[in-house]
């Protein structure tokens, strides 16, 4: 049985060495004075293994008493371990009947995260509605979503829905599924209208707000918040607009190498925005997708202090590209097990 992204078996030997074998494991004392280990099972793409599980964080989460178990996708899952938490970012219907089975006869491993929730930010209307939905009051800052429109069948019909809806150019486009492919993260910059239809829906189209040529990539591990600065696309005039047609493709912007934390910038365009609009914003999105592991890219309209919109969220974002990952994420993992143990009733035997 192969599941989207399966995990060759001679990627990650490196890590195997430090794989142990769990059973009889215990993670919630009772007076053992043998060394207890933190069981963690991951099924993740060949990609996401390698730039994830660096052997930096490995050796760390090890010296904290936490192991990583790859799971063999070739064999039932029921079938191994035992685990305490298992961390996964496979796409495809198979993969998310497994797991979900997995979670009902195994409610006492911490799932991270439920495949029902993950879906939420599979599909970008889906994803912005829930941004659309708050209601942020008092956090010094307002956070919304840029105008939008999903185009699904006829790519005829792209300019007539354009004037309809009176959205105004530029337009950003995307892909409206988010299928953990690099086709689902391409975007585009469309300055007219007819030269869309050369596009393959289904699509999302944004409203270009201009920010600076700055976003912020907010991550969010469990109950921590970090903020990185990304530079992104720069801001577009009315003459620009007036002297360029067609689409452009850009590429992605998120990437470490486009970091601008450290650059001589506009302390307007620079400044983070503010801690309780952040807390706030993570707290309710937390809440109401039901994850613990996303990030969101935001940026602040050009000319504005506290006018943010959020104009994208990612599931198990790249980790690694962030500073001091290792430490942030091994006490996400040792958090989750103290949880894990709060919950469980006492050995009265």
């Amino acid at each position: 049985m192969r599941f989207d992204g399966e995990i060759p078996p001679e990627v990650g030997e490196e890590i195997k060495e430090k794989e142990v074998n769990s059973m009889g494991h215990s993670i919630c004392g009772g007076g053992s004075p043998q060394p207890q280990t933190l069981v963690v099972g991951y099924a993740l793409t060949s990609k996401k293994k390698k730039s994830f599980l660096k052997p930096k964080f490995v050796s760390l989460a090890w010296s904290k008493g936490i192991s990583f178990v790859s799971i063999d996708l070739n064999k039932p899952l029921s079938d191994q371990g035992p685990f305490d938490i298992v961390l996964h970012k496979l796409s495809g219907k198979e993969w998310r009947e497994v797991i979900e089975d997995y979670r009902k006869n195994h409610p006492e491993v911490v799932i991270v995260d439920p495949p029902g929730a993950i879906q939420h930010l599979e599909n970008r209307q889906s994803m912005q509605q829930v941004v659309a939905d708050l209601n942020l009051s008092d956090c010094n800052g307002k956070v919304g979503i840029p105008r939008h429109l999903v185009i699904t069948k006829d790519r005829s019909s792209i300019p007539y829905e354009i004037a309809k809806a009176g959205m105004k150019l530029p337009l950003v486009v995307k892909p409206l599924v988010v299928d953990g492919s690099a086709k689902s993260h391409e975007l585009f910059l469309a300055y007219d209208e007819f030269s869309l239809s050369s596009l393959d829906p289904p699509l999302i189209l944004q409203e270009f707000v201009n920010h600076g040529g700055l976003l912020f990539k907010i991550y969010i591990i469990g109950e921590t918040i970090k903020v990185v600065r990304r530079f992104s696309l720069p801001n577009i005039n009315k003459h620009e607009l007036s002297k360029v047609a067609g689409v452009i493709q850009f590429p992605r912007v998120s990437s470490a190498a486009a970091s601008a934390d450290g650059a001589d910038l506009d302390p307007n365009i620079a400044e983070f925005p503010p801690k309780p609009l952040m807390e706030r914003l993570a707290r309710e999105l937390r809440h109401r997708l039901g994850l613990r592991l996303f990030n969101m890219d935001m940026i602040r309209e050009h000319g504005t202090k506290d006018t943010f919109y959020v104009i994208d969220i990612n599931y198990f974002p790249g980790y690694g590209k962030l500073p001091d990952y290792e430490n942030t994420f091994t006490d996400f993992l040792l958090s989750l097990a103290q949880s894990k143990c709060k919950r469980k009733p006492p050995n009265l035997g």
